[in-house]
């Protein structure tokens, strides 16, 4: 699919009228969208908001920099400096033209303040810690420009855009979308009827017993609990009843192993109560994580669950799990209520 990539054009204005109309033009044979905010000057905040979603939707930023700091914010930073800033803040491939000798550019066109000069020198150093080339003349900045942004769509591809009539409809997208939720479906239930190449007619299930070691807790203060090594024998159905609604639409292993030690109390409540110092006390258990482990391992063997494939933030690092068809119709099968 033909893209054009979105590039922004950071300057000063009026001392690099020649230069920037060669970059655009760079831009321009390359495919590329050139954008530049000098005819917007960002006089206030909602001005500054304004650039910086313009920045946000282009896929590369160019800053050319020679004689001039250029209008400063109240802040005292220039809004030059603040593009480049921000440009590198969001993330985006940024690459800085720099003139190789300020010293030559006429008077006229570079800072008769002391203070932008200094702040001009200090914005120079910034750049040259990124990506930076040097140029002289605009034609030489043009040629620079060129080979630079090719070589940078190869290191660093970015989204592009295309034009809509090559997008997708959304009554295709939905269609396709459809049809790869079927696909998927139909995956997970082949692998429920094969899953790990076991027959599932051997495994464990239903009404038998899972047995397992777990500590029984009486709390006796805030701080302090009476504690028990003891067996549990739960059948499988009862575990499955208990875990599967949270499921229903998805949870996470947390929630999961909360639930299992809320199931150990009301399952175990008579052999915890008969243990010594558990009398009339607060009960609680725990388990190896190991427990938690089989039984999940059993579920996704009988075909019963799956891992969620929801997308999620980058930063959740649970693990989520939720019901496939075949364990849906197990949770209905047990948990819904017969004609008496």
């Amino acid at each position: 699919m033909d893209k054009k990539y979105q590039v922004f054009v950071s300057s000063t204005y009026i001392d690099l009228l020649d230069e920037r109309k060669e970059v655009i033009q760079a831009l321009l044979e390359l495919d590329c969208i050139p954008i530049g905010m000098e005819l917007f000057p960002a006089s206030d905040d909602d001005q500054w908001t304004f650039i910086k979603s313009v920045i946000d939707d282009c896929d590369y930023y160019v800053l050319v920099l020679a004689g001039r700091y250029g209008t400063c914010s109240d802040s005292g930073i220039g809004y030059t400096e603040m593009e480049y800033r921000y440009a590198i803040e969001s993330g985006k491939p940024v690459i800085a033209f720099l003139h190789k000798d300020p010293r030559s550019i006429p008077a006229k066109f570079t800072e008769s303040n002391p203070e932008l000069n200094k702040k001009l020198d200090s914005f120079r150093e910034l750049a040259q810690k990124k990506l930076c080339k040097f140029w002289e003349s605009p034609a030489e900045l043009a040629g620079i420009v060129g080979r630079s942004i090719v070589q940078l769509k190869k290191r660093s591809p970015a989204v592009g855009w295309v034009k809509a009539d090559l997008v997708p409809s959304d009554d295709s997208a939905q269609e396709i979308l459809k049809l790869k939720n079927e696909i998927e479906r139909l995956k997970e239930e082949l692998n429920s009827t094969f899953s790990a190449g076991v027959n599932t007619d051997e495994l464990s299930q239903g009404d038998e017993n899972f047995k397992f070691e777990y500590t029984g807790k009486a709390k006796i203060n805030y701080f302090d609990y009476h504690e028990a090594k003891l067996i549990a024998a739960v059948p499988w159905n009862i575990i499955f009843g208990a875990l599967a609604p949270l499921m229903a639409d998805e949870a996470d292993e947390q929630s999961l192993q909360a639930r299992l030690k809320q199931l150990l109390v009301k399952t175990e409540e008579e052999n915890l109560r008969a243990q010594q110092g558990f009398s009339n006390r607060e009960l609680s258990t725990t388990f190896e994580h190991d427990v938690f482990d089989t039984i999940i391992v059993q579920f996704r063997a009988l075909g019963f669950i799956q891992k969620s494939k929801r997308n999620r933030s980058v930063k959740d690092k649970k693990t989520y799990w939720c019901l496939t068809e075949k364990g849906d119709n197990l949770l209905v099968a047990l948990k819904a209520i017969r004609k008496i």
